[in-house]
């Protein structure tokens, strides 16, 4: 059957499959085309055009700078109330004076029961003031270690950065975050003779994880802050719930750094937190400047409630990286300093859009 095929059948025959009908040419010969500028053809768009000016002028406003303490002045508003302080305090040991000799003229066991009463209420007194002046002691003591770094920093002298990151250590012994950061320092102790590069690997080591558990406390305060808020009747409860939280935040942020303020050393850090908010203009923040940053597409979304919980969360942000910059005892060198956009993306549902290009400092 096969047989029959063949004699039957066409001859096989061979095809091109990729014809050339055209020779190629040399290289020399191939026609070289002419250069060309495109100069007049990019067209700049100008800064008033620009679509994302807005946006980008929204973060730039939003990026706070590095707070600082305030400068402690002598005025004379504080030398008056210095004088009234001094003749209050006459004022009163004349009434308890008159009081025990009264006590006395009617029976002197009362008399003496007063004098026991003063004797321990000036014994708590006493304790108070000591605490307080420790705590105002040891906040002067932190800034002071943060002007030591810098200087040491900057100046590269080592003995000065050795003796920074030994004051650092000390500040920290009692926080368990940092024992890791200890023990590396103390093995690679004498190894590194550079003070700079001491000063980052002090930095690295100790304040890593305190930061880590800063950013925790901030994110923490700023979300409790945006759900009260949200959902609170009256704007007489979300400034007290924001006051609230601003105060709790900022002293867990000193006593993590190893501040441990007292009542005079909260108010003076909260007073140095609203000047600088006050000062840099970002208290001046509103709901459009937040628009801009979130997108419209987003804040159409949301309800009037929920985006003023999201402004205030945010605040409850800008207040916490301040103090942060005023507990923290050393400079951002090694490590980045957080940024508004660094909570953005946990504060809202659609900030993860906006995150990535708010990546401010």
């Amino acid at each position: 059957m096969s047989d029959d095929f063949n004699s039957r059948g066409r001859k096989p025959g061979a095809f091109s499959v990729n014809p050339d009908p055209e020779p190629k040419l040399a290289e020399s010969a191939r026609p070289r085309r002419a250069p060309a500028s495109f100069d007049d053809k990019v067209v700049l768009t100008p800064d008033a055009e620009d679509p994302f000016r807005e946006t980008t002028l929204a973060v730039e406003t939003l990026a706070l700078p590095e707070a600082s303490p305030r400068k402690r002045r002598l005025s004379v508003g504080r030398v008056a109330m210095g004088a009234f302080g001094v003749l209050l305090s006459l004022a009163a040991g004349l009434w308890v004076d008159r009081l025990i000799r009264d006590l006395f003229s009617r029976a002197d066991w009362l008399g003496y029961a007063a004098i026991g009463v003063v004797a321990i209420g000036l014994l708590a007194l006493l304790v108070v003031v000591a605490r307080e002046l420790s705590g105002m002691m040891q906040l002067t003591a932190v800034q002071a270690l943060k002007t030591q770094t810098e200087s040491a920093a900057a100046s590269g002298n080592a003995k000065l950065a050795r003796s920074a990151s030994e004051k650092l250590v000390h500040l920290l012994a009692a926080n368990p975050r940092t024992a890791r950061g200890r023990t590396r320092l103390k093995e690679t102790e004498g190894e590194i003779i550079d003070g700079p590069h001491l000063i980052d690997l002090t930095e690295r080591e100790l304040l890593t994880p305190l930061d880590r558990e800063a950013r925790r406390i901030i994110l923490a305060a700023s979300k409790r802050v945006s759900i009260v808020t949200a959902v609170s009747p009256r704007a007489l409860v979300d400034l007290g719930y924001v006051l609230y939280e601003s105060a709790r935040m900022i002293r867990a942020m000193a006593e993590l750094y190893g501040g441990r303020p007292g009542t005079l050393g909260m108010i003076r850090l909260m007073r140095d937190v609203v000047a600088h908010l006050a000062v840099t203009g970002s208290i001046a923040a509103g709901d459009s400047l937040i628009q801009q940053v979130l997108g419209h597409g987003l804040a159409s979304k949301l309800s009037a409630r929920l985006g003023e919980g999201v402004i205030n969360g945010l605040m409850t942000a800008r207040i916490g990286i301040a103090a942060m910059d005023l507990c923290r005892p050393m400079p951002f060198r090694a490590l980045k300093r957080p940024g508004i956009g660094d909570f953005l993306s946990d504060l809202t549902p659609g900030g993860g859009r906006a995150s990535g290009t708010n990546d401010v400092t």
